[in-house]
């Protein structure tokens, strides 16, 4: 089978730092798993660090050119360490300037996937720093986008995924993709839906954890339908969705939930714990939007 040409390609962006290459490595494994081209997003609004024009002040055209130069040095080697990975893998490099967020989030217009990688910033540094454009991607990418951590994962036999559900819309979404690509890695699926309680508990426990199944087991109803192939298992776990969905994925190929698009999270995702999820998974995270048509 040959990689499809003339489809649109998964985008990944590049790492200044060539010591960083878990994303870049595993948008390769995934495009050639689809026979999907790769475009590699090198974005640039400042100088790449460690460079810098020698002799005295430089000008700006010097600046600039420089800073091309540098950039177009770094896209050539990710380039090439693609080439080795997959030698028949269609892949091409972008080298655009502005912040990586804008970049990637147009470069996500016509995209079936964004790839990142996840330094697990604090929450403080991924608010300020230049470097962290995961969470405004994500708010706005109208496609699923990746985030791979760059610290050593070590996955369990056999191998599985886990997807995060709330009942809505947006949580189908993520099963469905969850499930396609439990289907292209010959994985488990792990479909769970966190109950957190109210601190206050509620008047009928047994009504709302058979409301909880009942929602869950909606939203995977379709799953195996779509994919016979997958092996699936689901349950109501109760707890907090950061700490659970962390602790289930650990050692999974991926974890997958949902996110409203158009700015917004919703369900498991609402705030601090699409944040939670990000920055305390160790696999993997693809956030996959649903929009409403």
């Amino acid at each position: 089978m040959t990689h499809a040409q003339g489809r649109n390609p998964i985008v990944v962006g590049v790492d200044p730092d060539p010591g960083r290459r878990a994303a870049l490595a595993w948008a390769a494994d995934e495009a050639d798993r689809r026979r999907l081209p790769l475009l590699l997003v090198l974005a640039q609004n400042v100088p790449i660090p460690g460079h810098r024009p020698t002799g005295g002040r430089p000008s700006w055209e010097e600046w600039n050119e420089a800073l091309h130069a540098t950039g177009d040095s770094v896209l050539k080697e990710a380039v090439a360490f693609v080439e080795s990975r997959y030698p028949q893998l269609p892949v091409s490099g972008l080298l655009a300037e502005g912040h990586p967020a804008w970049v990637l989030r147009e470069q996500a217009q016509n995209a079936p996937m964004i790839v990142l990688g996840s330094w697990h910033l604090s929450p403080l540094r991924e608010l300020f720093t230049s470097a962290a454009v995961t969470l405004p991607l994500i708010a706005h990418a109208p496609c699923p986008v990746v985030t791979v951590p760059e610290s050593e994962h070590i996955t369990q036999e056999p191998p599985y995924f886990v997807v995060g559900v709330d009942g809505s819309p947006h949580s189908a979404a993520a099963a469905d993709f969850a499930s396609e690509e439990a289907a292209l890695r010959g994985a488990i699926l792990r479909a769970l839906y966190v109950r957190h309680p109210p601190r206050l508990g509620v008047l009928d426990e047994d009504a709302a954890v058979q409301e909880c199944r009942r929602l869950l087991s909606e939203t995977v109803a379709g799953l195996t339908a779509a994919h016979p192939e997958v092996e699936l298992h689901h349950e109501v776990v109760t707890g907090h969705p950061v700490q659970v969905l962390a602790t289930a994925s650990e050692h999974a190929l991926g974890l997958v939930v949902g996110t409203r698009g158009h700015g917004g999270f919703t369900g498991m995702l609402l705030g601090s714990v699409s944040q939670g999820v990000l920055h305390h998974a160790r696999c993997p995270v693809i956030t996959v939007p649903h929009t409403d048509q």
